[in-house]
């Protein structure tokens, strides 16, 4: 539910007035567009250290094999995609900076004079997060994960799996560990505007619990517990760093809080 405060302040928008659909659709055009230059420009960049980039990625996904053992292909443009799949994933992490600031100012317009000034800290605390979840992603859940899958190779069967959707896997943990770390930052932005407080968050941590291990177990696709708590743990712990977001970042009472842009 939005504030009566800033419900009452709608009329008193600091940009001309309300923007009109057609005027929001070309904002929305425009910032589409810096998105995609960025991730474009961060492509071209990964793909001219593809072959390091590349080495980094699958040295991971081949330390669990059995010895000698190697990821396949059975398609003949598969490699080659394959190189533009590592590119595009890393340019959207070096993008990441831009991508989400022109999130914060199509969103900007519509937020009070002292929100606005929050777009640096909104684009460093969301950029930090969600490399941190990628590295998280990297270097913890998904070898352990891998690792658990690789271990039923026997005298009678051979992992020997193909790269395609061993990437694809690898791709949506990590990007789902992202989006997931991007959880203080969402309480930030939240707590700014009014909807978040810290009292309902300490009232709902049963709930905030359940959600949390449901979403551990749709994102981490080994079946065993211990993988689940990998990611259920460091939820936990940006729940509880949540909470103190929107203790400090709380929106003041509408007596306290500033004004808008003249």
């Amino acid at each position: 539910m939005i504030p009566p405060d800033r419900l009452a302040a709608g009329d008193d928008d600091d940009d001309g007035g309300k923007m009109s659909f057609l005027e929001h659709l070309d904002e929305l055009r425009v910032r589409l567009i810096k998105m995609f230059a960025a991730v474009f420009v961060g492509f071209l960049v990964a793909f001219a250290f593809i072959e390091r980039i590349f080495g980094f990625i699958m040295r991971g996904l081949t330390e669990v094999l059995p010895e000698g053992g190697k990821l396949i292909y059975t398609e003949p443009a598969e490699a080659f995609l394959l190189y533009l799949k590592v590119a595009a994933l890393v340019g959207l992490i070096l993008a990441s900076p831009v991508v989400l600031y022109q999130i914060w100012m199509f969103i900007a317009p519509g937020l009070y004079a002292n929100e606005k000034r929050l777009a640096i800290p909104f684009v460093l605390f969301s950029t930090f997060f969600f490399v941190a979840g990628a590295l998280f992603s990297h270097y913890v859940v998904f070898p352990f994960a891998w690792t658990f899958f690789a271990s039923f190779s026997t005298d009678y069967m051979a992992f020997t799996p193909k790269i395609a959707p061993v990437f694809g896997l690898y791709v949506r943990m990590m990007l789902g560990l992202g989006l997931v770390f991007e959880m203080p930052t969402l309480v930030l932005f939240l707590a700014r505007i009014g909807l978040v407080t810290p009292r309902l968050l300490i009232r709902n941590t049963k709930y905030a619990v359940l959600a949390i291990f449901i979403i551990a177990a749709v994102v981490t696709p080994s079946p065993d517990v211990v993988t689940q708590l990998l990611l259920a743990g460091p939820m936990m712990g940006l729940y509880l760093i949540s909470i103190g977001v929107a203790w400090v970042f709380q929106r003041k009472r509408p007596e306290e809080s500033g004004d808008r842009d003249a």
